[in-house]
C-alpha cells in the first residue's frame, strides 16, 4: 500500500515554467498538472520539460485544458480531431498519461448527451491508440454539462475504457451540488482529482473560480467531505491542487508552492479523521505527525528600544504588571500578571523602528514540543536553532511567515522551566490590574501574506481557522481571521487591508495588540485608570449607538461609558473590552471580559477603536517635539570587512551588531581567499538560510560576477539562482575586459538572466580594471540599456579612480541600489599593487581618512542603504571579524548619523 500522490497545476504558480518547476519540488510535490499557456511560453521543447520534471522527482499527471470538443457538427469534430492529435504529439513527447478536457462552451455545442458520447467515445480511442486517456471535466458554466452527474451519464453511455472524469471541487461545490452522489461512481473511472477551496461570493462563476480560488482550510467549501466521498469510490490517483487566485499568481512561487502543500496535508489530516480504515490508512502513510494539543499562551515578547522600552514598560505597570526577572544572558525583562507574561527584549533589534516596539516572538504550552517541531518541518517550516548557555532552558521554535518566532513550550511540569533562566528582581505581582491570562495576539499582515500566515498558524500548529470576517475601516477594507486550537485556549488573530497599498492607515502602519483576559472589565478599567494607564478614549456617540442597538441595561450602559469599554453581543454570550492608546506607532494592548462562551473579538466595534487610536497618535505626533521625517540609513555588513566568517557566522555577526542586511560572497576572487560555496553546497545553503529566519537579517547583495574576456554570462546562472534562492536584491559585478562592445553586451545579458530572479545587476568600478571609473561605467549601462542595470559607487573605487562627483550627481537616481562605504588613507598609492592591497586589507572606517564621504554620499539618491565594506586585516586578527564588524557599524553611524546613533533594531529573541 502507498501513499496518494500529491500535484500541483503549474497555473497556481507565478513565475515561468522553471520557476514553477523548482517550486513545486523544492516544496516536495510528486507531480503536476501542466497547463498548455506554460509550456507555449517555454523556450524548452515538450521533450526537454520531460526531462526537467524528471529531474526534479516530478511527474506530469495531467496535460489540459483541452476546450469545446464535444457535441458538434462533423467539420467541427473534424477539426476538433486533428487539434487531439496535435495535442497527443505533446502529450507523448511530455510523458503525460492524460489529457483533461473540458465540458464544452461553444455556441457549436448542441444539448444531445448521445451525440456527445459518441464523439467523446471517438476522441477516447484515438487516444488508447497511443496509450493515452481522457478526463472529461464538467464545468460549472459549461453550456449543457455543467454537473458531475450530467458528466458521469455522458461517459457511462461513451462506454470507453479510456474515458473517464476528472473531479474538481470547485466545479461541484460553487454550484451547491450534493457531492455524496459521487460515491456511485466507480472508483476506475475517476482518472483525475481537483481541490480549491473558495470563499462563498455573490458573482458570475467563472469570474470567482478565475480569480478567487483558495487553498484548501481558506474558504468556505466542506473539501473535507468532498474528499472523501471521492476517496470511498476507490480513486487511486494524485490528489491535486488547482487554484487560480490573483495573489498567489503574484507571490514568490517557492512560498506559494509551500502553502499548498501545507494546505494538502492538512486536507489529508482532515479527511483521514473520517475515511474508511483502508482510506484512513493510505491518507496517514503520507501524513502529517499529529499536532499535540495546546494549554494556553506562555508568553508575548516585544523588542523595544531604548525610547520604545520605558513606554511599554510604563504602560504595563499601569496595567498591573510587575517587572520580576531579567534574563541571565540577554537584555530581555520578565512582566507578570496572573498568568500573563510579557517579555521585553531590549537587544539591537534590525526589524523596530526606533522609538516603537513589535511583538517579535509568542510562546504556546504544547504537549509534545518533539512532535510540534517534527509536524513543524514536514510542513516546511523553519526550525529555529536556539543559542543559549549550558544552564538555560531548551526551547523549540519554528519562524512563522512574517518573521516571528512561535516557541513551543512543554506543558506539564516542566512548563515553568524557562522561568529560571531569568534571575528575580524581587518585584511581586499584586494583581492590582485584575488581569488573569492572555486571551489573544493580533497581528497584522500584508495582504499578500495574509493566507500563507492562516495556513502556518492552522497547518503547523493544528489551530481551526475561522472564517474570513470583513470590516468596513475607516482607512478602508480589513479582512480579519481568527486561529483557535479546539479548546479555546490559544487565540491568534490575523488581519489585512486587501485593497490598501502602503500602510494600514495614516500613522499607524500595520497594528499589533496582545489582549489580557478578566473576569470583570468594569473592575479593571477603574483600576488600571486609577494606576495612571493611557485608556483609549472612546467617543458618546459609540455608546448613544449602542444603547438604540443592543440596549444593554442603563447601569452597564452608563459603566461601559464611563470606562471607555466597547461592548458586543452574540447568541451565546457578550464581550467587554478596552484599549490602551498606541505605545509608539505599532503595539497597543487590550483587556477583554467573555461571558458565557462569547467567541468573537469584538469586530462591529473595531473601526471605533480604529478612529480613535488614529486622533490619539496624531495627536502624539503633533505634539512630540522630536523631528519627524528624518533620514535614517540602513546598513548591510559587506562579506568583505569580514570575510573569515562563514554566511551563516556573517548573519549572526550583522544581527548581534544591528545592521539590517548582509552582503555575501559566492565566488571566490583570490586563490588565498576562504571560499564560501554557497551555491554547490546544500547544506551551507540550507545552515544559512536558517540563520537569516532566525534573525531577520536579509541578503542586500551578493558578489561576484566578474566577467573577463574569456568568461560566458550563461556560467553565473547558478550563482544567479542561489542568490535568489537567498532573497538576494542585488548583484555585483566587474567587467576587467578591454573590448567595450563585448564587455557591454555580456553585460547587458547578465542583466537578461539576473531580471526573471527579481536581481539588479550593479556594475562596481575598481581603479586598476579595464571598467576603471565613472564614466566608463555609465557608457557601458547606457550601451546595455537593460531595466534591472545598475552602477555600484564604492567610495574608496571612487575616489581612487578620480571620477566627478558633479558627474554623479546628473545621473539617474534609479541607477543606483546601495552604496559600498568606507575611507581610506589619503596618500593614493602609485601601482596597482597598492590599490589592491588597500582595497582588500587596509580600509578605513568614515572619517579616519581622506576621502570626501560626505561630499560623494550626498550627490547619491537619498535612503540608499550603506553598504559598510570596511576590510582591515590586522585588526580582524587582533578583535576577530565579528568584534570588527560591530565596531565599523559603531564608529561608522557615529560619523554619519551622530544625532541617531541608537542601537538598529533586529529580532534576538530569548533562543
Amino acid at each position: 500500500m502507498t501513499d496518494y500522490r500529491l500535484a500541483i497545476a503549474t497555473v497556481c504558480l507565478s513565475g515561468t515554467l522553471e520557476d514553477k518547476l523548482s517550486a513545486a519540488a523544492a516544496a516536495r510535490f510528486q507531480g503536476i498538472e501542466l497547463f498548455d499557456s506554460d509550456l507555449i511560453a517555454s523556450s524548452w521543447s515538450p521533450r526537454r520539460v520531460r526531462q526537467e520534471c524528471a529531474r526534479r522527482g516530478l511527474s506530469i499527471d495531467l496535460y489540459q485544458p483541452f476546450r469545446d470538443f464535444e457535441a458538434v457538427a462533423p467539420d467541427v469534430l473534424a477539426a476538433n480531431l486533428r487539434r487531439a492529435e496535435r495535442t497527443f504529439d505533446v502529450l507523448e513527447e511530455l510523458g503525460a498519461g492524460t489529457l483533461l478536457v473540458c465540458s464544452s462552451v461553444s455556441p457549436d455545442a448542441v444539448d444531445d448527451d448521445d451525440l456527445a458520447a459518441e464523439q467523446l467515445h471517438a476522441l477516447a480511442s484515438r487516444a488508447q491508440a497511443r496509450g493515452l486517456r481522457i478526463a472529461y471535466e464538467p464545468l460549472a458554466w459549461g453550456r449543457f454539462a455543467n454537473t458531475y452527474a450530467h458528466a458521469w451519464r455522458i461517459v457511462r453511455r461513451a462506454d470507453h475504457p479510456a474515458l473517464g472524469l476528472c473531479l474538481d471541487s470547485f466545479h461541484v461545490l460553487s454550484r451547491g451540488e450534493n457531492p455524496a452522489g459521487i460515491r456511485v461512481i466507480p472508483g476506475a473511472k475517476v482518472f483525475h482529482l481537483q481541490l480549491a477551496d473558495a470563499p462563498r461570493l455573490n458573482m458570475d462563476v467563472v469570474e470567482w473560480s478565475r480569480h478567487h480560488r483558495l487553498f484548501p482550510g481558506l474558504g468556505s467549501f466542506d473539501l473535507t467531505g468532498f474528499v472523501g466521498h471521492v476517496l470511498a469510490t476507490g480513486y487511486d490517483g494524485p490528489l491535486s491542487l488547482e487554484v487560480f487566485n490573483d495573489v498567489y499568481r503574484q507571490a514568490d512561487p517557492r512560498y506559494a508552492a509551500i502553502d499548498g502543500m501545507r494546505s494538502l496535508l492538512a486536507l489529508q489530516e482532515a479527511a483521514g479523521a473520517s475515511a474508511a480504515p483502508a482510506v484512513r490508512e493510505r491518507l496517514q502513510l503520507g501524513g502529517l505527525p499529529p499536532a499535540p494539543s495546546l494549554a494556553g499562551h506562555v508568553f508575548t515578547e516585544l523588542a523595544v528600544d531604548a525610547a520604545s522600552g520605558p513606554v511599554v514598560a510604563r504602560t504595563l505597570t499601569a496595567l498591573g504588571f510587575a517587572h520580576t526577572g531579567q534574563h541571565r544572558s540577554k537584555p530581555v525583562q520578565l512582566w507578570e500578571q496572573g498568568r500573563a507574561r510579557l517579555l521585553l527584549n531590549y537587544a539591537p533589534q534590525r526589524t523596530v523602528t526606533p522609538g516603537t516596539a513589535t511583538i517579535c516572538a509568542l510562546a504556546v504550552e504544547s504537549a509534545d514540543p518533539v512532535g510540534s517541531t517534527r509536524r513543524a518541518e514536514r510542513l516546511l517550516a523553519p526550525v529555529l536553532p536556539r543559542l543559549r548557555q549550558p544552564e538555560e532552558a531548551e526551547l523549540t521554535s519554528v519562524a512563522a511567515p512574517d518573521g516571528t518566532a512561535v516557541f513551543l513550550v512543554r506543558t506539564g511540569a516542566e512548563s515553568e522551566s524557562w522561568l529560571q533562566d531569568f534571575v528575580s528582581t524581587g518585584a511581586e505581582t499584586s494583581g492590582a490590574g485584575r488581569i488573569a491570562d492572555t486571551d489573544h495576539v493580533s497581528l497584522t499582515d500584508s495582504v499578500d501574506d495574509f493566507d500563507e500566515s492562516t495556513l502556518f498558524y492552522r497547518a503547523v500548529l493544528g489551530l481551526h481557522a475561522g472564517q474570513t470576517t470583513e470590516i468596513a475601516a475607516p482607512f478602508g477594507l480589513i479582512r480579519s481571521r481568527a486561529a483557535t486550537d479546539p479548546a479555546g485556549r490559544v487565540r491568534i488573530t490575523l488581519s489585512t487591508a486587501p485593497l490598501r497599498r502602503g500602510d494600514w492607515a495614516p500613522a499607524i502602519p500595520s497594528p499589533q495588540h496582545v489582549a489580557f483576559s478578566t473576569d470583570d472589565a468594569i473592575a479593571s478599567a477603574k483600576a488600571v485608570r486609577a494606576l495612571g494607564a493611557p485608556i483609549l478614549k472612546i467617543p458618546d456617540n459609540y455608546f448613544a449607538d449602542l444603547d438604540a442597538r443592543l440596549a444593554p441595561p442603563a447601569d452597564l450602559l452608563a459603566a461601559l461609558r464611563e470606562n471607555s469599554i466597547l461592548y458586543d453581543r452574540d447568541e451565546q454570550g457578550a464581550y467587554l473590552h478596552f484599549y490602551t492608546e498606541m505605545l509608539g506607532s505599532r503595539v497597543f494592548f487590550a483587556v477583554v471580559q467573555r461571558i458565557d462562551g462569547y467567541a468573537g473579538y469584538g469586530d462591529p466595534s473595531a473601526p471605533v477603536r480604529m478612529a480613535a487610536h488614529r486622533e490619539r497618535r496624531l495627536i502624539a505626533l503633533r505634539d512630540t517635539s522630536s523631528p519627524r521625517g528624518d533620514e535614517r540609513h540602513e546598513y548591510s555588513l559587506a562579506h568583505l570587512t569580514a570575510l573569515s566568517l562563514s554566511p551563516p557566522e556573517l548573519v549572526d555577526a550583522a544581527a548581534e551588531a544591528g545592521y539590517r542586511y548582509v552582503g555575501l560572497r559566492l565566488t571566490r576572487v583570490t586563490p588565498q581567499e576562504p571560499h564560501y560555496p554557497l551555491a554547490t553546497d546544500p547544506a551551507l545553503m540550507r545552515t544559512t538560510k536558517v540563520r537569516l529566519a532566525a534573525t531577520g537579517i536579509e541578503v542586500l547583495d551578493i558578489e561576484l560576477a566578474r566577467i573577463s574576456p574569456d568568461e560566458d554570462p550563461k556560467d553565473f546562472l547558478r550563482f544567479l539562482e542561489a542568490g535568489a534562492e537567498l532573497g538576494a536584491r542585488h548583484v555585483i559585478t566587474q567587467l576587467p575586459d578591454p573590448d567595450r562592445a563585448r564587455k557591454t553586451d555580456r553585460f547587458a545579458r547578465l542583466c537578461e538572466l539576473a531580471r526573471p530572479l527579481g536581481l539588479t545587476v550593479d556594475l562596481e568600478f575598481p581603479s586598476w580594471t579595464e571598467t576603471p571609473d565613472l564614466r566608463e561605467a555609465v557608457r557601458v549601462l547606457r550601451g546595455a540599456d537593460q531595466p534591472n542595470a545598475g552602477i555600484l559607487v564604492d567610495l574608496l573605487h571612487f575616489a581612487r579612480s578620480g571620477s566627478s562627483v558633479a558627474d554623479l550627481r546628473q545621473l539617474p537616481a534609479e541607477w543606483f541600489h546601495f552604496v559600498h562605504v568606507c575611507d581610506a588613507p589619503p596618500g593614493v598609492p602609485t601601482t596597482n599593487e597598492g590599490l589592491i592591497h588597500t582595497a582588500r586589507f587596509e580600509r578605513l572606517v568614515p572619517g579616519e581618512g581622506g576621502i570626501d564621504v560626505h561630499g560623494i554620499l550626498a550627490a547619491l539618491p537619498p535612503g540608499l542603504p550603506y553598504a559598510l565594506e570596511i576590510p582591515r586585516a590586522t585588526l580582524v586578527a587582533q578583535v576577530g571579524g565579528k568584534e570588527h564588524a560591530r565596531m565599523s557599524l559603531a564608529a561608522t553611524r557615529d560619523f554619519l548619523d551622530p544625532e541617531r546613533a541608537l542601537s538598529e533594531p533586529g529580532a534576538q529573541q530569548i533562543r
